[in-house]
C-alpha cells in the first residue's frame, strides 16, 4: 500500500475527482431512477474544502453539473445532506420557514472512539484489527435487525475511511419516515446507556432478557466473544480489568469472584467461573439480575454504540460514499455484507495508492500507442477499473442493481393494479 502524505492531498484530490470518482453510480443512487420528480435537483450536498472551509446548501441540475463542481472545488469531504422542498442552492431566496427537509435515507454512525471505555488496545482514533471485531459484530447485529425485524431490503454499508462505519437504509418507504418513527428505530436497537460516569451501561429487566431482538444479539455476539473479549481484548487479564466487570454485578458476589479470579490464571477461565458463581450462587438468589447478568456484561462490552442524532435527524449530513478521508487518504468504500467478517480496514485503498496505480497504467497506455500497439477501436476501459478501487465500485453497483430491481418491481406492481381497475 502507498504511504499517504497528507500534504500530496490537493494534487492527488485533483486527479482523483478528474479520473476516478464513480459518477456515473453516484448519480445513478443518488437520482432514485428519476422516479420523483427533482429529487436529486433538491438533495442538499456539503463541500469541506482545504483549511476546513465549509460549504453549506449546495445542489446540482444533474450528473454533468455535480462533476463540473466537484472538480472545481476539490473537496477535502463530501456530505450528503436531505432532500429539501426547494433546491438548498437556493434556500436564501425561499420564504422564511417554507425551506423544510424532507425525506432522506436512514442512516447510522457507528464510531470506534464510543467504545474506549471497552477497549484495551486501542483509544480515540486509533483502530486494529483487534477491535475492528466491534465493527463486524455491530454490522451484523445492526443488519439483521434492519431486515428481519423491520423488513428494510437495501442497506449500504460504507466504511467512514478511519475508524468507524456508516449505514444507510434506501428503501423508498424509509426515506419518506418521520423523525419521530427515526427516533423509535434508533431506539429500538439502542441497549447499551449512559456516558462516561455511568458504570453499568446495559440493565435488561425481566421483560427485556426474553425480547428477540436481544436474544438475536446476543446469539450473534456469542459467535465473536471468547476470540474478541477473552483472547484478545483479555477483559479479565488482571485485578485492573477485572474491577470494571465487578462493577457490574451485585456487590454480594463480589467477595466470591475476587477470591476466585486470583485462584484462575486467564480471562477464560475467569469468564467460566464467573457463569458459575451467577448461576449457583445462594448470594444471587435474592438478586432481580440472575441468569442474564452474563449478557448484561457481553452487551456492555460488545453491543453497537450508535450516534443517536445522526439517525433521528431528517436534516443531519453524512459523510458521502467514495470521499476521502483527509487523515488517513482511505476512500470511504462500500463494504461487501457477504463478506463482512473478511473486510479489512487496512487494506482499502489510499488516494496515493489508486492515483499510482492509474499512473503506472497510464504510462503502460502511453507507451504501446508510441509502439503501434492497440487499435484505436477498443473500447475505453473507465479509469476506475484499472485501480484497486475497482471491487468496492462492483459492490455499489450490485446495490445498485437490486434498487433498480425493486423499484421496476414497484412499477409493475402498480400498472398492474391500475388495470384491474
Amino acid at each position: 500500500m502507498e504511504p499517504f502524505d497528507p500534504a500530496e492531498l490537493p494534487e492527488l484530490l485533483k486527479l482523483y475527482y478528474r479520473r476516478l470518482f464513480p459518477y456515473a453510480q453516484y448519480y445513478r443512487w443518488l437520482n432514485y431512477g428519476g422516479v420523483t420528480k427533482n429529487y436529486f435537483q433538491h438533495r442538499e450536498f456539503s463541500f469541506t474544502l482545504k483549511d476546513d472551509i465549509y460549504i453549506r446548501y449546495q445542489s446540482f441540475n444533474n450528473q454533468s453539473d455535480l462533476e463540473k463542481e466537484m472538480q472545481k472545488m476539490n473537496p477535502y469531504k463530501i456530505d450528503i445532506g436531505a432532500v429539501y422542498s426547494h433546491r438548498p442552492s437556493q434556500h436564501n431566496t425561499v420564504k422564511l420557514g417554507a425551506f423544510q427537509a424532507q425525506e432522506k435515507e436512514l442512516v447510522f454512525d457507528i464510531d470506534m472512539t464510543d467504545y474506549d471505555d471497552v477497549r484495551r488496545c486501542c483509544s480515540s482514533a486509533d483502530i486494529c484489527s483487534k477491535c475492528w471485531t466491534l465493527m463486524t459484530m455491530a454490522m451484523r447485529i445492526i443488519d439483521r435487525a434492519l431486515k428481519e425485524d423491520f423488513g428494510f431490503k437495501h442497506r449500504l454499508w460504507v466504511y467512514s475511511g478511519r475508524r468507524g462505519v456508516h449505514c444507510w437504509v434506501c428503501d423508498e418507504s424509509v426515506r419518506k419516515l418521520s423523525s419521530a418513527v427515526r427516533s423509535g428505530i434508533v431506539e429500538y436497537l439502542s441497549l447499551v446507556k449512559g456516558g462516561q460516569d455511568v458504570k453499568k451501561k446495559v440493565h435488561l429487566s425481566e421483560r427485556l432478557h426474553l425480547h428477540p431482538f436481544v436474544r438475536r444479539s446476543i446469539n450473534i455476539i456469542r459467535k465473536y466473544f471468547e476470540e474478541y473479549a477473552l483472547v484478545g481484548q483479555d477483559i479479565l487479564e488482571n485485578k485492573e480489568n477485572w474491577e470494571k466487570i465487578l462493577a457490574l454485578v451485585p456487590e454480594t458476589i463480589h467477595d466470591e469472584l475476587q477470591k476466585g479470579f486470583q485462584r484462575l490464571h486467564s480471562s477464560s477461565q475467569r469468564w467460566e467461573y464467573l457463569k458459575k458463581v451467577v448461576n449457583t450462587s445462594q448470594n444471587m438468589k435474592n438478586d432481580k439480575c440472575g441468569p442474564w447478568l452474563e449478557w448484561e456484561i457481553m452487551l456492555q462490552y460488545c453491543f453497537p454504540r450508535l450516534d443517536i442524532n445522526v439517525s433521528k435527524g431528517i436534516n443531519h449530513l453524512l459523510k458521502s460514499p467514495f470521499s476521502v478521508h483527509p487523515k488517513t487518504g482511505r476512500v470511504s468504500v462500500p463494504i461487501d455484507f457477504q463478506k463482512v467478517d473478511q473486510f479489512d480496514p487496512f487494506a482499502v485503498p489510499t488516494i496515493s495508492t489508486i492515483c499510482r496505480e492509474l499512473d503506472v497504467v497510464s504510462s503502460n497506455e502511453k507507451d504501446r500507442e508510441e509502439h503501434g500497439g492497440e487499435s484505436e477501436s477498443k473500447p475505453r476501459i473507465r479509469d476506475y477499473k484499472k485501480t484497486s478501487l475497482a471491487p468496492y465500485v462492483k459492490v455499489f453497483e450490485q446495490f445498485l442493481e437490486n434498487l433498480d430491481k425493486s423499484r421496476k418491481g414497484e412499477l409493475l406492481k402498480k400498472s398492474d393494479l391500475q388495470k384491474d381497475f
